[in-house]
């Protein structure tokens, strides 16, 4: 989620938010390498920290009015999709041609030690909608069916989990992180970092919006915007972090952008993954359609959330034009969705667009889960068809920002992890269904640790007492995978 002016909990600060690290060994062969958690995979890495609140650059956007035309559903353009065998040394630059860009002179700001103030006017668009592409061969909508009403009363509450420590592992991504996600992919700053097991022993790792060269924090700043990228892991030791074995790329070097967005503000400004998972041999991502970030704070405006689906395994994706959940004066619910597969059904958690709403809940039949009719909707103690969002029952009160939700077969437990506006923390809540009763919410990521905290999307392969989560910082913007241990 890079183009906002703050994230919800980035308008406050929050204590001081750099940590300390024990110094780097010495320079030494690379199969002697030691690795500071949280650092880089080389001794030629600087020793890391978290950036400061107050940023080098900051970068102001100025919004102005501008009035166009938009195609109601413009086509999307055949993707480009390249593969690339890059070194097995993460160490070694495969396209210092790209990366190793000389740096610019230091500006007067830079150099008095205050922050250079950049100015950069963007239009907001009043749009008026016209002529639309010819789509060519559509499939016709999925036959309507009528839901039957099954009861479903919540259980009793399960106890919170303690949460006995909390570390930072690694940063995941940007310059100096374990995957230098700069030299390989061109990924200087990003956010969220949303996983799903994508095949058996493979992780899936879902991206917001993604800058290149010319990368300034605080948030996503620079040059080579896109909306969203995607990478691979087969790591399943993640005490000294999460390695990436590959992304989805278009060029040398360069990880592609795998859903497309307009980029006009105040129409379509980008598209956010919200959750993944598979079925077979098919990827599905939920997604939201951004209208503007340009809100209040700690708010968002969507279109609608909606469902994309891969048939060639995460290298290209369809946006499904019916499995979309309108945004209706803004008040909509699953415009934010977390959406988890288990038994017969898939489930969908959903929160409306900002930072400040309760979760909903529905169901869907796995062979129906494009066909919106079909779905279920919680409502004072039954799966319903109504769908209504006022008619929905919230199944967690509360202000959730980025869900995040797992079923933990290996406990029969239901998991949920969210940045919790008002605790000004990411907390955790157990049950033992998916309407709950859920248990209370435990912190374990603090903004007091994190100033401008978000994020929290659950490893699938936590376990036991081990959880792994990914979270983002505005200040740094770039990705970090936390460890909690549950007692």
């Amino acid at each position: 989620m890079a183009r906002r002016v703050m994230a919800a909990v980035g308008a406050v600060v929050f204590g001081a938010g750099v940590l300390v690290y024990a110094d780097r060994p010495a320079a030494a062969a690379p199969e002697e390498r030691t690795v500071v958690a949280g650092g880089g995979p080389c001794v030629s890495d600087p020793k890391p920290t978290h950036e400061a609140l107050v940023p080098k650059t900051l970068e102001v956007p100025i919004p102005y009015p501008a009035i166009t035309v938009v195609p109601q559903r413009p086509v999307d353009p055949v993707p480009t999709r390249t593969a690339m065998e890059l070194p097995a040394d993460p160490c070694t630059n495969p396209c210092p041609d790209l990366t190793d860009l000389p740096a610019p002179p230091p500006s007067l700001a830079g150099r008095l030690g205050i922050p250079e103030i950049l100015l950069n006017p963007k239009p907001f668009y009043f749009a008026f909608p016209g002529p639309s592409p010819d789509p060519g061969p559509v499939p016709p909508p999925p036959a309507p069916v009528e839901p039957a009403v099954e009861a479903a009363p919540q259980v009793p509450a399960r106890q919170a989990p303690r949460v006995a420590a909390v570390r930072e592992v690694a940063k995941q991504t940007g310059a100096n992180s374990v995957n230098r996600t700069d030299k390989r992919w061109q990924v200087d700053g990003t956010d969220l970092g949303i996983m799903w097991e994508s095949k058996p022993g493979e992780i899936a790792t879902a991206f917001g919006d993604t800058v290149g060269r010319g990368f300034h924090p605080p948030g996503g700043m620079g040059m080579d915007w896109r909306s969203n990228v995607l990478a691979f892991s087969t790591d399943t030791d993640l005490s000294d972090g999460m390695t990436y074995d590959r992304m989805v790329t278009d060029d040398r070097c360069h990880a592609a952008e795998v859903l497309s967005s307009r980029k006009l503000d105040n129409v379509e400004i980008t598209t956010i993954p919200t959750s993944g998972f598979a079925l077979g041999d098919r990827q599905y991502m939920s997604y939201m359609s951004i209208r503007t970030w340009n809100s209040i704070p700690g708010s968002f405006f969507t279109n609608y959330g909606g469902i994309a689906y891969s048939d060639d395994h995460g290298q290209t994706w369809t946006k499904d034009p019916y499995a979309r959940w309108d945004n209706i004066f803004g008040l909509s619910n699953f415009q934010v969705s977390a959406m988890v597969p288990q038994g017969d059904y898939v489930y969908m958690f959903g929160t409306p667009n900002t930072r400040l709403g309760s979760v909903g809940l529905a169901r869907v039949a796995k062979d129906q889960l494009l066909n919106i009719t079909a779905y279920q909707y919680w409502r004072d103690g039954n799966w319903t068809p109504v769908r209504a969002a006022g008619l929905v029952s919230p199944v967690v009160e509360g202000t959730v920002g980025e869900l995040s939700v797992r079923y933990d077969a290996s406990r029969n437990v239901w998991q949920m992890s969210y940045l919790d506006t008002a605790r000004t923390a990411i907390v955790v809540r157990e049950s033992d269904s998916p309407q709950g009763g859920w248990s209370d919410a435990v912190p374990t990521v603090k903004v007091t640790d994190y100033p401008e905290l978000y994020g929290g999307f659950i490893h699938p392969w936590s376990s036991g007492a081990d959880l792994y989560l990914n979270i983002s910082t505005w200040s740094d913007y770039n990705v970090y995978l936390m460890h909690a241990t549950l007692d």
